[in-house]
């Protein structure tokens, strides 16, 4: 639904509020990219990607830890992401585009997905979460 990001001494610390857990790792994956490029994004091509974990929030870092790999080998910039949850972890499928340094430079390179202070949690009717992209 929405992400801000937050004051942080020296990261990029990001808030997300989710009406699902699908919405919240699309979401995550969008504060991910928009941290990263900036610039617009097309859709040229697709790919899926599968991650596991033991909980929720080991899933959604595994989930941008592997979003983060696939930008830096495969140069691939993502613009759209679907989740759906798996048994044991989930199974993504994220739209986007080569990167070209003139139209998506201007980001923060982001050196990982820190564990440091990463939460989900419901709150009211919300699903919230917390991440640290390292900087």
């Amino acid at each position: 639904m929405s992400f801000e990001e937050l004051e942080h001494t020296a990261d990029v610390k990001i808030r997300i509020r989710a009406e699902s857990y699908e919405e919240l790792f699309r979401t995550a994956s969008s504060a991910l990219f928009s941290t990263l490029y900036s610039g617009d994004c097309r859709i040229e091509r697709e790919r899926g990607l599968q991650v596991s974990a033991d909980t929720i929030e080991d899933l959604l870092w595994e989930f941008l830890s592997e979003l983060l790999f696939v930008s830096e080998v495969e140069s691939f910039v993502v613009c759209e992401t679907e989740v759906v949850f798996i048994e044991g972890g989930l199974s993504a499928t994220i739209r986007g585009e080569t990167f070209d340094p003139e139209r998506h430079g201007g980001g923060r390179e982001i050196k990982g997905i820190s564990y440091s202070d990463l939460f989900i949690r419901k709150i009211d009717t919300m699903i919230c979460a917390e991440i640290i992209f390292d900087i």
